[in-house]
């Protein structure tokens, strides 16, 4: 992962590029992310369209799939993406081009086996922090998923 050697916002992001990488930003600084494989890819896919079914059957609220920005701050901007997001049908308001404001209720990230436990556990305190009300971590080659709820509340399923 690289990241620029200056500062850029969440408008200047949005402009970039669509090519062979993936952006995030942290404080203003981009972060360069190569695709996912196809392990992580389907595994997003078998995540996200059930929970959509469901979600719509109910008239739960919004998921949105990978690849989907939620900004987080601003001056410097923090611009995430988690792999699958969902947000109640009282927050969801009307969808508009550019990113979501705030946090979505439910943030799910897939771990791919080459990234750090450290930048895994980072995002997901992030997410919790800036208002999550639940964090899904997903390991797709230990057939795991942590459930972390912003209370503190920890549960791993198998």
């Amino acid at each position: 992962m690289s990241t620029t050697t200056h500062q850029i916002t969440a408008e200047e992001l949005i402009r970039l590029p669509r090519d062979r990488f993936r952006y995030e930003l942290v404080k203003g600084e981009l972060l360069t992310m190569t695709p996912a494989d196809a392990e992580h890819g389907a595994v997003i896919v078998n995540l996200t369209a059930p929970l959509a079914v469901y979600v719509k059957a109910n008239n739960l609220g919004v998921v949105f799939g990978a690849e989907t920005g939620f900004t987080l701050e601003r001056n410097p901007d923090t611009i995430l993406a988690p792999d699958v997001a969902f947000i109640r049908r009282e927050r969801i308001g009307t969808l508009s081009k550019g990113y979501c404001e705030g946090a979505p209720d439910l943030a799910v990230e897939v771990a791919s086996p080459d990234e750090s436990k450290n930048k895994i556990e980072e995002k997901t305190a992030k997410w919790l922090q800036f208002g999550s009300s639940a964090v899904w971590l997903v390991t797709a080659h230990m057939r795991t998923v942590e459930v972390r709820i912003a209370n503190g509340h920890r549960k791993t399923l198998m």
